[in-house]
């Protein structure tokens, strides 16, 4: 891509992909790399401008990570945030040093100078603090900007250079002005021009995928998720007619989902090939009860399905992959550490006969693939699609997963989603996990031994944590009745009501 580029060099901390996001919805386009990129390397790349992220170190510690001193002499504008800030001072002759009083939250902060970065931002303010070391004095030629009760350093620019530094978090919700103070870091100080937009990524991608398959074909295998949806409908747009689409229904999906992805592609110029395997993956997992022996033996079988039907398709040269940005992060690309390993970040399977790769999604954040599939027309029920996990229901049964208990959860999962989606509770994601527990209850004038089922409803904005979701009593109550009374071999109905910590969202 030739659009201008902002480089947000990762020193470990948190938020590096939301800073990443929110230079992008700045209409700015933005990379990821790690704090080991040198001067050299980046003056390749020709970033208008350079974001050194937070970090869990000290930057005083022997060990503490430093970037290339060069950068400094670039002339490309910088800003430090958190750790980057410190980073900047203590690289250029400043001293960094514990805090008497560390700072958590959202901290009253007092602009001290106007300048660039805040604009016409009020001089009083809150942003996201989080941080046991500060500045403690400035290089030479540096100026204080901002300061809170315990902080006297809390912004920072260079006098001759446009270098910045920040104390607090400017790209978290909750910090006031944030945004503002990134767009000002971006048009007034890095001077960008906003050509980064959606509708320009779509037609450059639709442009590099015509011109990486020419006539050859692509195999896809769509998933159902967003990203492989996202990622069929972008190749239908581009190469009509080169693209098959092999969807697997491993019976472990939600009600009539499977009918409704085949839907969603029906009118699209693609070779959709909808394959039943639900008996084989019932075979592999049979007496399972470890969820993560399930999810391995589920993902395992399902390469084996997909390999299996790529060979009948050997006209395909292609692979195509629903890849996005943070997939490439976290499994360690672009020299970025490893957080997890993805199974769709690597190199070609073997013995298929592929000669590439066709990823058109890998430069994109969720939120941006979202939009992406609104302007190719995918129906809101697969574009807003809750994080459903690979393994799907098999793992939302406590215990072995038989055909009859996939039966079961199936029903009660979709009341409990229809109910909560037409009422006004609000929920990020909610479903319902079929307990190996069995306890009496009495239906008419007859005993009942049947099973327990748990409904989980939770809000959060980055599913990294999350809070239970206080759903009226009135809903739990409608949704309670409908179960019991309409699914058979359910006679009890508990509400979770545990965050993430300690808990996990999914129970397995």
């Amino acid at each position: 891509m030739d659009n201008q580029k902002v480089v947000i060099l990762d020193f470990g901390g948190q938020y590096k992909e939301l800073i990443a996001r929110r230079v992008r919805e700045c209409g700015v386009y933005s990379i990821i790399l790690p704090y080991q990129t040198t001067a050299k390397e980046l003056a390749e790349i020709a970033p208008i401008g350079i974001i050194f992220t937070g970090g869990p170190n000290s930057v005083y510690t022997e060990d503490a990570p430093q970037c290339d001193a060069g950068i400094f002499t670039l002339g490309i504008p910088i800003l430090g945030i958190c750790y980057g800030m410190q980073l900047i001072c203590h690289m250029n002759g400043g001293t960094v040093s514990a805090c008497k009083t560390s700072e958590y939250g959202r901290i009253s902060l007092t602009l001290e100078k106007r300048d660039e970065l805040f604009g016409d931002i009020p001089e009083m303010i809150h942003m996201l603090m989080s941080h046991t070391d500060q500045v403690t004095a400035l290089p030479g030629n540096y100026i204080p900007l901002a300061h809170t009760h315990d902080c006297a350093i809390a912004a920072f620019r260079c006098a001759d250079q446009p270098i910045y530094g920040v104390q607090f978090h400017p790209e978290v919700e909750i910090s006031e002005y944030g945004t503002e103070m990134l767009h000002n870091f971006l048009y007034t100080i890095c001077h960008a021009k906003g050509d980064y937009s959606m509708a320009d990524y779509l037609a450059r991608q639709i442009e590099l995928v015509r011109q990486q398959v020419g006539d050859q074909h692509v195999i896809l295998g769509l998933s159902g998720g967003v990203d492989s949806s996202v990622c069929a409908a972008l190749l239908s747009s581009a190469i009509p007619g080169q693209l098959t689409c092999i969807y697997i229904d491993h019976g472990f999906m939600r009600k009539n989902e499977s009918d409704e992805v085949e839907a969603a592609f029906a009118g699209r110029d693609i070779d959709f090939v909808r394959v039943d395997a639900s008996e084989r993956f019932l075979k592999r997992i049979k007496g399972i009860t470890d969820p993560e022996e399930k999810r391995k033996r589920v993902g395992n079988e399902f390469v084996r399905v997909f390999q299996d039907e790529a060979k009948k398709h050997s006209q395909a040269k292609f692979l195509a992959q629903g890849t996005i940005y943070p997939d490439v992060v976290e499994s360690g690309k672009n020299k970025s550490a490893v957080i997890k390993s993805h199974h769709n970040v690597g190199g070609l399977p073997e013995d298929l006969g592929f000669v590439g790769v066709v990823e058109p999604l890998r430069g994109l954040f969720k939120d941006e693939v979202r939009r992406l599939g609104r302007m190719l027309g995918l129906p809101k029920s697969l574009v807003e699609r809750q994080p459903f996990p690979g393994p799907g229901l098999s793992i939302r049964i406590i215990g072995e997963v038989t055909r009859e208990k996939l039966d079961i959860l199936r029903e009660a999962d979709a009341i409990f989603r229809e109910e909560l989606g037409r009422s006004r509770a609000k929920a990020d994601q909610f479903f319902a996990v079929l307990t190996n527990t069995r306890s009496v209850g009495v239906m008419g004038d007859f005993r009942t031994y049947d099973y327990t089922l748990a409904l989980r409803a939770v809000c959060t904005s980055d599913f990294m944590t999350c809070e239970f979701a206080h759903l009226p009593y009135s809903l739990l109550t409608k949704v309670s009745s409908r179960i019991t009374n309409e699914v058979k071999g359910i006679n009890r109905i508990v509400y979770d009501v545990t965050s993430k910590p300690p808990a996990t969202i999914e129970w397995e």
